[in-house]
C-alpha cells in the first residue's frame, strides 16, 4: 500500500507511558500500513531517539498536563522534521489541551476509545495532510468557553462570507475531509480547496482546524445548512 508517496510499512514511534496500551496498539496496527518500530513512556525519551538518527514518519503519543514543555516539543519537531505527523491518543478532551496541541501543529487529535477501524481511517487522513480531530469539537468548544481565541476579527465577520463558504465551514466543524465536503456540496474536491483558501485568508485563519474554531466561535454551526 502507497499513502502520500511513501511504498511499503509507514516508520512509526508510539509514546505511551502504559505498556498494556501500547501491547494493544501493537496488535491493532500489526496487519496495517503503521509500523511501530520505536515506543517510549515520554515524548522526552522519543526526542533523543530522534536525536540519535530515528527517523518515523508517524508519531503516536498521548499529552499529559504537565505545563507547556511538551507542546513546545511538539512545536520543535513540527519546525525539525515538517514531513512528520504527529497524532495525540488521549483518554479524554480537555478543552486546554486540545487548544494547546491545535496550536502546536498536532495533525490528529484522536480519542482511544474510537474503533481500530476509525482509528486506520484516522491515521490515513493525517498521513495524507488532513487535520483530524473530535467529530462533536464544536460541542466541547463551546463549553471549553475557547472558541474565539483562533484567527479572528469582529463578530460582524461573517458577512464577508458567501454562502459557499459559510457552508464549508461547517463542514470543518464537523471534522469532515476534502473528499467529503465535496461530495456533499457536490463540488470538486479541487473548488473545495480554492474556496479553503479564500476563508483562510478573510478571517485570518492558519489553518482548518483554526477556521473551525473560528467558525464556532461566530456561531456559524447554528447557520441553516442547505445542500
Amino acid at each position: 500500500m502507497k499513502i502520500d508517496g511513501i511504498t511499503g510499512r509507514i516508520p512509526t514511534l508510539l509514546v505511551e507511558q502504559f505498556g498494556l496500551f501500547r501491547e494493544g496498539l501493537r496488535h491493532i496496527l500489526a496487519d496495517t500500513p503503521y509500523e511501530i518500530q520505536k515506543e517510549t513512556e515520554s515524548l522526552e525519551s522519543a526526542l533523543a531517539l530522534i536525536k540519535d538518527g530515528f527517523a518515523p514518519r508517524l508519531l503516536l503519543l498521548d499529552i499529559h498536563e504537565h505545563g507547556d514543555q511538551e507542546f513546545d516539543s511538539i512545536r520543535r519537531l513540527r519546525a525539525d522534521l515538517p514531513h512528520l505527523r504527529i497524532v495525540v491518543l488521549t483518554n479524554k478532551v480537555s478543552t486546554r489541551t486540545l487548544a494547546k496541541a491545535l496550536d502546536a501543529g498536532v495533525d490528529a487529535y484522536l480519542l482511544k476509545d474510537m474503533s481500530p477501524e476509525a482509528l486506520i481511517q484516522s491515521l490515513t487522513l493525517a498521513l495524507l495532510g488532513e487535520k483530524v480531530f473530535p467529530t462533536n469539537l464544536a460541542q466541547i468548544l463551546i463549553q471549553g468557553g475557547f472558541a474565539g481565541e483562533y484567527g479572528s476579527s469582529s463578530s460582524s465577520a461573517c458577512g464577508g462570507l458567501s454562502e459557499r463558504e459559510v457552508q464549508i465551514l461547517r463542514c470543518l466543524v464537523n471534522g469532515d475531509p476534502n473528499k467529503i465536503i465535496a461530495d456533499r456540496l457536490h463540488i470538486t474536491e479541487s473548488t473545495v480547496k480554492v474556496h479553503l483558501k479564500g476563508i483562510l485568508r478573510k478571517i485570518n485563519a492558519g489553518n482548518r482546524t483554526q477556521a473551525a474554531i473560528w467558525a464556532v466561535g461566530q456561531g456559524i454551526e447554528k447557520y441553516p445548512m442547505a445542500f
